[in-house]
């Protein structure tokens, strides 16, 4: 085996030993973000895949897929209290209730992979 082979072999090996890591820290906790979601009210207008008083997460999905700004818009939406409208009516959107932003991420996209 020349130098190479030795040098592609070895950095085979190193990828291949770092890559299920990686896969494994930037997977989705469902759980994780369906109990947050609940912990902050969410729930109470919005449902996984029915219309309440606000978008189902799958219409929401749905509305931000392929959009390069969706993380980031959706971010604000959860993070940062808003005024909404609800059959004509402005109400107070509140924000989730946490600030860690593992969680804020984790719950963005387990709403967009709906």
């Amino acid at each position: 085996m020349n130098k190479k082979h030795a040098l592609l072999a070895g950095l085979f090996l190193i990828i291949s030993a770092v890559t299920p890591v990686l896969a494994g820290a930037a997977e989705m906790d469902a759980d994780a973000a369906l109990a947050l979601a609940k912990k902050s009210g969410c729930l109470k207008c919005h449902s996984v895949d029915k219309k309440k008083d606000g978008p189902s997460y799958k219409e929401t999905a749905k509305k931000y897929k392929d959009k390069p700004d969706a993380v980031a818009k959706l971010t604000k939406h959860v993070t940062e209290p808003s005024k909404v409208e609800i059959d004509g009516v402005k109400e107070d959107h509140g924000a989730v209730k946490t600030r860690d932003q593992a969680k804020i991420d984790n719950l963005v996209q387990w709403i967009l992979s709906r």
